[in-house]
């Protein structure tokens, strides 16, 4: 008998953990791996909406909380908590001794994950490289790092997995995977419409706007102003009978300067306004799900990555807004805007009120996938051979292809 693998997951916020759930259920289903569960960051943050509770909730024990002090509110308290995250890290790690190390996608605390392992020899799987945002967020130059230090990589398109190639890695190490969160899509594990209404007193039959805006690392001291805009623009639709639900940022630098302002704005008591922490991935996931009715006008908004990756899965339309998704791959629900109220709005009212975009938001192709990717990781992760030829990472593209470039 094979003995077990153990598998330790890093999970650091809330959308990361919706994403990731389809691989750890594969993992822990599988008859040759552990898992460990890694928590960190926004989720053991009261600030942004704690959401520890919800993964206990969905049947997980927490193996380890990797604490990261964030001191300021700014670029300098996002290294500060880069260096404590790999600290914490590799204390947990030195405890729990797994034999691989799975990190998700490209924010600050998964990086401070990828330091501490690779530089302690720990066989390391990265999901979701090759991507591209080229708006601010640091997130190409982040998620790019975290390739070349991981061993493995799981990507949710091929055009990722062909850039992965592009930067030398070889080809035996990339398995294209698609997004792991249609699995639960199509698995329809979102919440229903009786249950939305019951839990937030949204009437589902009733025009919807999700929104969720995170601040741009690198115009983190603009957050508050970039974000005026699109409030302007909600409360507009909001007083013509529009349902709006805002949901806190993650815990980038500018966040909190984000929170303030979603506060006050729902402190104002406004008709068809709701501000919440966080919804879950259940609950949000229902809510994208009622554009599946021709009948139900309901539109993603703001600029979270979520709102081009997972609404093509339901068929969403959605409105991205600003630069922080900029170059990202996007099906044909999604329209552009720039931080301007009145752009804001009237690309949201084509995007709740116009019925040939909402028909090719319904019908446009999903470029990420059609499911099946938590399953693909853990059979990857349980057959790969953990030796030297693991960790001892080769390039493809060698001195020697690259004669004549500089002349």
């Amino acid at each position: 008998m094979t003995a077990q693998r153990t598998i330790a997951v890093f999970t650091g916020n809330r959308a990361e953990y919706g994403l990731q759930l389809p691989i750890l259920r594969a993992i822990q289903a599988h008859p040759d791996l552990r898992l460990l569960l890694f928590v960190s960051g926004a989720h053991l943050d009261p600030d942004f909406g704690r959401t520890k509770s919800e993964i206990e909730a969905d049947g997980f024990t927490i193996d380890a909380e990797i604490r990261i002090d964030m001191p300021t509110d700014s670029l300098i308290g996002t290294a500060y908590a880069i260096g404590s995250g790999v600290l914490s890290m590799t204390d947990a790690l030195v405890i729990h001794k797994p034999d691989m190390l799975v990190v998700y996608a490209d924010r600050f605390e998964g990086f401070a994950a990828v330091i501490a392992g690779t530089q302690m020899g720990l066989p390391t799987a990265h999901i979701e490289g090759g991507d591209v945002t080229e708006g601010g967020a640091l997130d190409d130059s982040v998620r790019h790092a975290m390739t070349k230090l991981a061993h493995l990589h799981f990507t949710t398109n091929q055009q990722a997995s062909n850039r992965l190639l592009a930067m030398g890695e070889e080809p035996w190490r990339v398995h294209t995977v698609g997004l792991p969160a249609i699995d639960l899509i199509v698995a329809g594990e979102v919440a229903g419409p009786d249950e939305i209404r019951e839990r937030t007193g949204i009437d589902p039959d009733r025009p919807l706007v999700v929104f969720t805006q995170h601040s741009v690392a690198t115009q983190f001291d603009r957050a508050a102003s970039q974000l005026a805009p699109s409030l302007e623009a909600l409360e507009r639709l909001a007083a013509e009978g529009v349902q709006i639900v805002l949901t806190y940022p993650n815990n980038d630098a500018g966040g909190r300067r984000i929170i303030e302002r979603l506060d006050a704005f729902g402190a104002r008591g406004l008709s068809n306004v709701l501000v919440r922490s966080s919804l879950g991935r259940h609950l949000y996931h229902g809510m994208l799900a009622l554009a599946r009715d021709p009948a139900r006008r309901v539109v993603c908004a703001g600029n979270s990555s979520s709102g081009i990756k997972e609404t093509p899965a339901f068929g969403c339309p959605a409105v991205d807004i600003g630069s922080r998704q900029e170059g990202r791959l996007r099906g044909g629900n999604v329209l552009e805007t720039p931080y301007d109220a009145s752009d804001i709005e009237a690309a949201l009212r084509t995007a709740l009120f116009d019925e040939a975009f909402r028909e090719a938001a319904r019908t446009a192709p999903n470029p990420y996938g059609l499911g099946g990717a938590g399953v693909k990781v853990a059979e990857a992760i349980a057959g790969v051979v953990l030796d030297e030829r693991l960790i001892r990472k080769g390039m493809t593209l060698r001195g020697e292809a690259c004669e004549g470039w500089f002349r």
